[in-house]
């Protein structure tokens, strides 16, 4: 048992410290506790990143195989963590500067992390669920937690009616699977898929699929998604961007290699259908977008079609380059939001991307630095994001799958016309009057700037994710 709980330790020091930090909150001054609780939380989930990325070594199975640690968790964890942390340090100005700074905001990101963390070493169905649900009822509360807003709270209740039913559908495909493989834990699933996989099996298979379909905002499971982007808090949607795309991803390959690695033939198609449908869905929705929010929501679809891409080839380098591609495409996002955070017209958020119009003139900096963001989620070489869609085009044809790598191809340069367009808009746009003239946040200036810089520098030797990607695809599938 003590060798269980150590296993699972930086999972109940982080429930710990949610508990802690309400606890505290209750009996001090409450909002008057925000920042520092946030500044906090950032510094905890950064030394507990470095923790588990430094510190931990080989597979440990804690809880008679329903908890898994293996050097594929860590990867996934790591980079949650981190990126969770990038997006607490961006969100502190936006969320004072407009009253939104509440305690319960950083303890309600702390609980989200730790139902992340739950998802990626799941081993056993049941697990699995807990983790989605502590992550999902976390996250409903965070979309709507601008109370006075109309857009905000719809966007808090269509996220949890449509995640309800999609909790409805892994359950129901979940129970299924229990029913004909007679055991909830993925070693014991993934014998019996071996031996040949069964209607009922595969029927559970496809509701499973179902369910991780929308978590991950694939086509058609998608519509919460603009929808979300666009009436969340951008700080919240920062983080719906970010962190729990990849504990979605990194689950969906948890257990399609781990509970069904025996029956690649089986899955692979609809892994497939998922990945061109979001391609390009998310290339031509985008073209006619005026929101930036609604943009970068249909700009994620398109990005989660392109790592499906990588799932879909079933194979060990398929998981690799889907890490790789995911690790990119947060380290962009985190860039990208906090330009759009710096986006303000006399202390109010400004979202339409018109009022991008010959802003390279006025701050030629941070113009060029949201070039090269939008170039490399373009795929433009020879940026990071481009080296990112070439691993998943390698590994889906190399995977067999010539056909979708061509169709990511020309997604791509469908997507490409979007993104270009707000560099127009910078470079060339009319001399608008409406000019932003705010945000002067250092935090957001820096993460900004570094974001650009990876997006450069990265490519000489992707700063050592691609090496651990390795790793931890190897773990996995096996």
């Amino acid at each position: 048992m003590s060798a269980d709980l150590t296993i699972i330790l930086p999972e109940i020091l982080l429930a710990v410290f949610a508990m802690l930090g309400l606890v505290v909150a209750v009996y001090t001054t409450k909002d008057g506790m925000a920042s520092a609780l946030l500044w906090a939380t950032a510094a905890v989930f950064i030394a507990v990143g470095a923790w588990i990325g430094f510190t931990g070594e080989g597979t440990n199975v804690a809880f008679n195989g329903m908890f898994i640690e293996d050097a594929f968790a860590r990867f996934a964890k790591v980079t949650i963590l981190l990126s969770a942390a990038a997006v607490l340090l961006m969100s502190e100005g936006y969320m004072t500067s407009r009253g939104l700074l509440r305690f319960e905001y950083p303890m309600l990101v702390v609980l989200a992390v730790v139902g992340m963390m739950m998802m990626v070493s799941a081993g056993d169905l049941m697990a699995l669920y807990m983790g989605l649900e502590l992550q999902s009822l976390a996250l409903y509360v965070v979309a709507s937690l601008r109370r006075e807003s109309v857009k905000s709270t719809e966007a808090g209740l269509k996220y949890f009616v449509l995640g309800a039913l999609s909790s409805g559908l892994l359950l129901y495909g979940a129970s299924l699977v229990y029913g004909y493989a007679g055991t909830t834990l993925f070693s014991g699933i993934v014998q019996v898929a071996e031996e040949g996989v069964s209607l009922g099996l595969l029927f559970g298979l496809v509701f499973l699929m179902a369910g991780f379909a929308f978590k991950v905002s694939a086509v058609p499971f998608h519509m919460w998604t603009p929808d979300v982007y666009e009436g969340s808090p951008t700080p919240v949607t920062a983080f719906f961007a970010t962190a729990p795309k990849i504990a979605a991803m990194a689950l969906f390959a948890r257990v399609m290699h781990d509970a069904f690695g025996g029956a690649v033939a089986d899955w692979q198609q609809i892994m497939a259908m998922l990945s061109v449908l979001s391609m390009f869905l998310g290339a031509f929705a985008a073209i006619g977008q005026t929101n930036i929010k609604r943009l970068m929501a249909f700009s994620s679809i398109a990005h989660m079609g392109y790592a499906l891409m990588g799932l879909a080839a079933g194979t060990v380098l398929g998981v690799q380059a889907m890490l790789v591609y995911m690790a990119i495409y947060v380290t962009m996002n985190i860039g990208t939001f906090a330009f759009i955070l710096m986006m303000e017209k006399d202390g109010q958020p400004v979202v339409d991307i018109a009022s991008l119009n010959m802003y390279a003139k006025r701050e030629p900096g941070k113009a060029l630095a949201m070039l090269v963001l939008l170039f490399s989620l373009a795929g433009v070489p020879p940026m990071l994001g481009f080296f990112g869609k070439l691993y998943v085009l390698r590994a889906a044809y190399e995977g067999g799958l010539a056909w979708l790598a061509v169709a990511g191809v020309i997604a791509s340069v469908i997507g490409a016309y979007y993104y270009l367009r707000i560099v127009f808009f910078m470079y060339f746009g009319d001399a608008d009057e409406e000019r932003l003239n705010g945000g002067r946040s250092p935090v957001l200036y820096v993460m900004l700037m570094a974001s650009a810089l990876i997006m450069v520098v990265g490519i000489i030797n992707m700063l050592g994710v691609e090496g651990a990607a390795a790793a931890a695809a190897a773990a996995l599938v096996n």
